[in-house]
């Protein structure tokens, strides 16, 4: 049995940090080319990580018992935004009653009930953004992400609510583009000071928002089908309703995990079929038949391997020993599960750099070889949120318009907090389409109705 940590860098943890913010996926890849499917790197401030990119492993790390490895303690960094009280922080006991209660408003008919809304936030957008000419697709979509997710989580209409818990969150997210936003040892340092004490003051406005918004619909019980009307209805095992702070605390885990992640997600869809003409010409004739999703579901899987926007699953600290590929871990490591490695495995996938939905049209994801939503009983309970999400703005998107790049390849990736996203420049051209007989026949029969 070997007791030590599997080896990794050897660079002070300066530079593993500056590596680890700056090029995420390049440092993920040098790594691996160097020390193998298991490597331990060092972050100021931070314990230990061990990053685990062999299917078996990852098997054993998301089955493993929730007493033994800790996932609300590795993810402690995200308190500032999340709040102490979101699942995403909470471990045993805890986190499995709060999931029980968070389960219904994320449960696939509930999406279901949201898709018009969707639908319809997506198209309008869409018509807004320019044609022939080269845009940066990543703002629009940040911007409809986090409207889709205003209105179908916290149940906002247009209006002066709307427009102000807009603006204060768009200033609190931006934080997450600051490497500090990763560092708790510098957040303790900058408190009320700087970028992180603005985030601060931005984020105490937004919460007197939110607490007046829950206290208002509390009264009005207005019998709305918006995930915080779902909330509000839950009850804990001893019959009391969720707490002002439980439900800020989760309504802010939905926007965070909600609006950012899908928003760099699209973008890279963007990105990857305005170079693959081939694709969105089998995505256009899916469309307009407009008898199948299997192609444009495929995509969205290939989309979510190719680049994943969260490299690394939910970070697991280790509070009993626990054995994993014949290694002994000791309290205090932190373990991940590296999407961005095992998604780009040659052993796992054939020319895994290669853009191919056709891949899983041959073969369904796997349950420990496609992990963009974790796995295990911390898979994201928005998983079935971000996936229509992202069907239906890419439905909208492709109904309307043909995109072709305006630059150079978006190889490089791009920190924004947790996620990673395509360089600012990365520019695409939509130019419209015209309707096929079959898309202007059923636009004809919709009209009519």
């Amino acid at each position: 049995m070997e007791n030590s940590l599997p080896p990794g860098p050897r660079m002070p943890s300066v530079l593993q940090t500056i590596g680890w913010w700056s090029r995420p996926t390049a440092f993920l890849e040098r790594c691996r080319a160097r020390y193998g499917r298991r490597f331990t790197i060092r972050l100021v401030g931070q314990s230990p990580f061990v990053l685990l990119s062999d299917p078996d492993e990852i098997k054993a790390l998301f089955q493993a018992a929730p007493d033994v490895l800790h996932p609300g303690e590795g993810a402690h960094i995200l308190e500032p935004v999340v709040g102490p009280n979101s699942v995403i922080l909470l471990d045993e006991g805890p986190h499995l009653e709060q999931r029980k209660l968070l389960l219904p408003a994320f449960h696939g008919e509930q999406m279901q009930r949201l898709s018009g809304l969707m639908t319809e936030l997506a198209e309008r957008e869409v018509a807004s953004w320019p044609l022939d000419e080269p845009v940066a697709l990543q703002p629009q979509l940040r911007r409809l992400t986090l409207e889709i997710i205003l209105r179908a989580v916290f149940g906002l209409e247009r209006g002066a609510q709307l427009d102000t818990l807009r603006e204060l969150l768009t200033e609190m997210l931006a934080f997450g583009d600051s490497p500090v936003s990763l560092l708790p040892p510098a957040q303790a340092l900058l408190a009320g000071r700087g970028r992180f004490g603005r985030f601060e003051r931005t984020g105490a406005q937004a919460d007197q928002l939110i607490y007046e918004l829950i206290d208002e619909r509390r009264r009005d019980g207005d019998g709305a089908d918006d995930v915080l009307a779902l909330l509000l209805q839950a009850r804990h095992g001893d019959g009391s309703p969720m707490s002002a702070e439980e439900l800020r605390d989760e309504l802010m885990t939905a926007l965070v995990a909600g609006h950012e992640t899908t928003a760099s997600q699209l973008a890279w869809a963007a990105d990857r079929l305005a170079r693959e003409p081939a694709v969105q010409g089998r995505l256009h004739d899916e469309l307009d038949a407009g008898e199948d999703e299997a192609y444009l579901t495929a995509t969205i899987q290939e989309i979510l391997r190719h680049r994943p926007v969260l490299p690394n699953a939910e970070p697991r600290l280790v509070k009993r020993p626990i054995e994993i590929g014949g290694i002994e871990y000791e309290p205090g490591v932190v373990l991940f599960a590296s999407a961005y490695l095992i998604h780009h495995d040659p052993a796992i996938y054939s020319e895994p750099y290669a853009f191919r939905p056709e891949r899983f049209l041959e073969q369904p994801p796997g349950t420990y070889t496609w992990i963009p939503f974790g796995g295990g009983r911390r898979r994201c309970l928005g998983a079935s949120f971000a996936l229509l999400e992202m069907k239906l703005v890419l439905t909208a998107l492709l109904e309307r318009c043909t995109l072709r790049s305006a630059g150079v390849p978006a190889v490089t990736t791009r920190r924004r907090g947790i996620t990673i996203r395509p360089p600012r420049d990365s520019m695409v051209v939509l130019t419209r389409r015209a309707p096929t007989r079959a898309r202007a026949a059923t636009g004809a029969r919709e009209a009519a109705a």
